[in-house]
């Protein structure tokens, strides 16, 4: 607490002179409510969620994305800059009271026919928490593709550009909630949906409902207890919006069991999969690659945490790179380097996390990809999401048996597949004394990938439930 009050104090004072700058070229009625944004910007909410992106993106990244949404606030976006009888700005979450009013007033507000029964088009709006990069990708960006296969229109929307979130609610006719827990702002956009009569999927790919998978979630050991608090305060919050859906969707076979133990709710499959973008950005990163008698194996790790998912192999890890100095381990993304040994400094490359075809190009130069995780009711849920970025550069991947990413790979075609008592030291060995299988298996992963696991109507990829969903 005293911590956030020292940090909220200087960077107040640090905005403020930079807001002097900015307001000066603004409006008048900007400048006057510049103080007033500044100190709702930084609620303990808003800090928490700044330290979070700190935490998995970097310093950087954070300073700029909150610069970026001090930016949007003074040109009205986040908090509406209209006025209400000179009162202030309305906050986002009454957004659509004063039209609700209107509309009541004039016996308008109740929709008698739902928009995707009297029209023949179908326009699908997905509304998410799209702050991760990789989520955003996978559940929010690449759908465009699919539901364009399909003959739908798909448009997107961050649940906290509450503008542009009821603008594409009002041209849609079916709506996906993506990650979003109950919050004032999640709750109007929901009553509007509603009004609107528009059929609601809720979309999710972690468990983030679930106290049970956070209490044995191994990962969570790498964050402060407060995090952890939070992230178990806030699971019932995602339960409240997943029951008010009339169907859910989620990432992998095990994501729909553990789901159903918490909701009535019919839930489906609707895996991450390979869109046309990710499939020439990995060609262009392949041709790329200039290769040379190193053997690099890749480790990436996308949050905090997964530390703990490396520990289950690094002692193979490690006892491979010291057999041939030529052998060398790339991290990709968020790792503690206190925790890698002192003797293979040379051997081993961290790279952090920056545009995804910069992670491409990096991950491009690997040998193979290995994709440990630890055995618990989280990871099981996890997708492929890796595999898929490792074949779409060539590379085959050895994954263990514990998430969806088994699925994605043809064990000895394409990777290999690893149960409990298997030795990750001896595959790797076998795996590097023959580079000539070893690029004939990354080959057969890119072929599998475009194959199986691109954009289509795949019930691999979607149930045909959600597309009866849609066309009903």
């Amino acid at each position: 607490m005293a911590f956030y009050r020292r940090f909220r104090t200087s960077f107040l004072n640090f905005s403020m002179g930079l807001l002097r700058i900015t307001v000066r070229r603004s409006a008048p009625p900007l400048g006057d409510l510049s103080g007033m944004m500044l100190f709702e910007i930084l609620r303990r909410d808003k800090f928490q969620r700044f330290v979070l992106t700190v935490r998995q993106e970097g310093l950087l990244s954070g300073l700029k994305k909150t610069w970026r949404y001090l930016s949007a606030r003074l040109q009205g976006h986040g908090l509406s800059s209209l006025h209400q009888n000179g009162s202030g700005p309305i906050l986002s979450s009454e957004y659509m009271n004063r039209v609700w009013l209107e509309l009541a007033e004039k016996q308008a507000f109740h929709i008698s026919t739902a928009p995707a029964l009297l029209q023949k088009r179908r326009k699908i709006v997905l509304i998410g928490d799209l702050n991760l990069p990789q989520c955003r990708k996978y559940r929010a960006e690449q759908l465009a593709e699919l539901w364009a296969l399909e003959g739908v229109e798909y448009g997107f929307s961050h649940y906290e550009d509450v503008r542009r979130s009821v603008a594409l609610l009002q041209d849609a006719t079916h709506v996906i909630f993506y990650r979003l827990r109950s919050t004032p702002v999640t709750s109007m956009l929901a009553y509007e949906a509603r009004r609107l009569r528009l059929p609601i999927l809720y979309d999710l790919d972690d468990p983030l409902f679930s106290v049970s998978a956070y209490g044995t979630y191994q990962n969570m050991n790498a964050l402060p207890l407060s995090q952890r608090s939070r992230f178990v305060n806030e699971a019932p919050r995602y339960l409240d919006v997943i029951n008010s859906a009339d169907i859910v969707s989620v990432s992998t076979p095990s994501l729909i069991e553990h789901t159903k133990k918490l909701t009535p709710r019919p839930v489906h499959l609707r895996r991450n999969f390979a869109d046309r973008t990710s499939l020439k950005a990995g060609a262009r990163a392949m041709g790329q690659v200039q290769r040379d008698d190193v053997f690099r194996l890749c480790f990436a790790s996308g949050s905090h945490g997964h530390e703990v998912d490396f520990a289950q192999i690094q002692k193979d890890v490690f006892a491979f790179l010291a057999k041939d100095r030529t052998r060398k381990l790339m991290i990709l993304g968020h790792f503690d380097n206190k925790l890698l040994p002192s003797g293979l400094g040379d051997q081993i490359e961290v790279h952090p996390f920056s545009s995804y075809r910069s992670y491409l190009g990096t991950l491009a130069a690997a040998n193979v990809a290995v994709m440990p995780l630890a055995d618990d009711a989280f990871n099981r849920c996890k997708s492929g999401v890796r595999v898929i970025d490792a074949a779409s550069v060539g590379v085959p991947s050895l994954v263990g048996n514990i998430s969806d990413m088994a699925a994605l790979v043809n064990d000895h075609e394409t990777g290999k597949v690893l149960g409990a008592g298997d030795s990750w030291l001896g595959n790797l060995e076998a795996l590097a004394s023959d580079r000539a299988g070893l690029r004939a298996m990354g080959r057969a992963a890119r072929k599998a990938l475009e194959n199986n696991w691109a954009a289509g109507s795949n019930p691999r990829i979607i149930d045909p439930e959600i597309l009866d969903w849609v066309h009903a």
